[in-house]
Formats: structure tokens, sequence, C-alpha cells
């Protein structure tokens, strides 16, 4: 008896496959099947032995079953998927202190807002009309609470992926009061793309992003020139994009990035000196201990 290849045949296989395909079995013993014909024709019985029915059809019938059906055909109605795009973070499993992780229960569902395919009304979510500063990789937060409660008129969206810097942004923000604040915790193109209407936005930090120093990992810097479009696109006119780093070659590249930007244009000859509203940290104070520079970059929407 013929067995194909992976396949250990057996009776009741043969029966599940053959004689749906094939005939129609009379009788839970019988040995009479019924062929079936052309529509409409009637039935015509033959006697088959068993055996014999299953030894001339079984192996053809479960090679075919075993050829991979074609692919359907795509759908005109279904969005083609996107590709996965290149991100400029890795989410790392950073140590939570238990506050940290006691913020994120407990005023998490208060203060960070889930993210959402379709662009929000955060004057109807602060409750006010007030200008709306997006900040994009606030870290731990520090400089984030610092500016937010100098400026209590103005209302800030901080986005950032690892949960310990939103547990601890989330515990300054009980511990000062500050109701100007709002987290979203998710990837910021998404956020800046989706969730930001064009030409709402007030301005835009990105202090000390990801430098990703390795060559091969320059595409996943986060100032690209694709995304700097995006933002200027979400800047209101006389709107400003403030960028800081402590890597000279990112400096560099950001400079060319934004300089290349038609609705951008630079505040300063250059490099900006730091505003009076950016405070310094205290990773970047033992940075400027240690003689590292840091570069601040500040254009504003034509």
């Amino acid at each position: 008896m013929e067995r194909v290849k992976g396949i250990e045949p057996s009776y009741e296989a043969w029966e599940a496959a053959v004689l749906p395909l094939n005939y129609t079995r009379i009788g839970a013993n019988s040995s009479v099947a019924t062929r079936r014909t052309a529509p409409g024709a009637p039935d015509s019985k033959i006697v088959r032995s068993t055996t014999d029915v299953y030894e001339r059809e079984a192996p053809r019938t479960i090679a075919l079953a075993m050829q991979p059906e074609p692919p359907a055909p795509p759908d005109p109605l279904e969005p083609a998927p996107r590709a996965r795009a290149i991100r400029s973070f890795v989410v790392r499993a950073g140590r939570m202190g238990p506050g940290q992780a006691r913020a994120l229960t407990e005023l998490g569902p208060r203060f960070i807002m889930p993210f959402a395919d379709e662009p929000v009304d955060f004057w109807a979510h602060f409750q006010r009309r007030a200008p709306l500063v997006l900040e994009i990789g606030f870290g731990m937060g520090e400089a984030t609470a610092a500016i937010a409660r100098a400026v209590p008129d103005t209302d800030f969206i901080g986005v950032e992926v690892h949960p310990p810097g939103v547990g601890a942004l989330l515990q300054r923000i009980d511990q000062q009061r500050l109701t100007n604040l709002c987290l979203i915790q998710h990837d910021a193109v998404d956020v800046v793309g989706r969730m930001i209407s064009p030409s709402s936005l007030a301005g835009v930090h990105v202090f000390f992003p990801d430098p990703w120093h390795k060559l091969r990992h320059h595409k996943r810097r986060l100032i690209q020139a694709p995304f700097v479009s995006l933002l200027a696109s979400r800047l209101a006119p006389g709107g400003y994009l403030h960028c800081a780093t402590d890597w000279q070659p990112y400096a560099q590249q950001m400079l060319e990035v934004l300089a290349a930007e038609r609705l951008l244009a630079n505040t300063a000859d250059g490099f900006a000196p730091r505003p009076a509203y950016r405070p310094v940290t205290k990773f970047e104070n033992r940075g400027l201990g240690l003689g590292h520079g840091v570069w601040d970059l500040l254009f504003k929407k034509r």
C-alpha cells in the first residue's frame, strides 16, 4: 500500500479524507458506496470493496490535500499593511522603584492619556484654551515638571515610552500639584502624526534625545528630515521647535536638518544660547562639570 511521506495512513484518516470527496458510504459497515455524479444525474450504486476504494483513492487524495492552498487575493477595501518603521528608541527593562510603580497604578489613569488613532481635542482635555507645548522624551521628568510649574498658563503634553520615567514624572505631578501637564506613553512619531492636529502647537521640546553614536545606528536618530517636516506642520505660525543635545556630531546633524526645513527659520546664527525656561538638570550639570558641551537649537515656524 502506497504511503505519502510524513503521513501515516490509517483506516480512520482515509475514511475521513476519501469518502467525502469521492463516495458516500451507505451504512457504517457496508461495502456499497454511491459515486458522486454530475449535478442532476442519478447516483449509481457501485459495489466496491472498502479496502479497494481506500487503496485506489487515498494516496491521490492525501497528496492533493498536502498541496498548499493558493493565497487569497488582496481585498481592495482593506488598507495595505504599513511597513515596520525604524524606531528611535528601545524599551529597556529599567529599574522601577516602588513609588514609581505605585504612581503608575494610582495616578496613571488620571494623567496618562491613551494613544488615539485620530486628532485629540487637547483644549477639551485641559478644559481651557491655552498655548500647547509638546515635549518628546522627557526622561525622568525633572525638566518637564520644572517648566510646567514655571509657566502655569501653558499646557504641556509629555511623551515618553520608558515606564520608570513616566512613573517618576507622575510622582512630580502629584507632589507639585501640577494641573497643566498630561502624559502619553507611546511612540512620539505616532503621537505627532495621529493625535496632534496641524498648526495646533505653540512649541515643541526635544531635549537630549538618544544620539545613537554608532554610524550604523544613525538611521534611528529622532531628528531626521521627515519627522522635522511633520513637527513643523503641527506648529502654529510663530511656534517654536527647541532641541538640545550634549553630543556634538548629533548637534551638527540637527542644525543641518532643521536649517533645511523650509517652514522653519533659525532664531540664532547657528546654535542658540540656552533659553532661560530650560532648566539645567542634574545629569546635564554632571556633564558640564566633566567638560562636556551642550548645544541648543531654537527654530521658529515662518
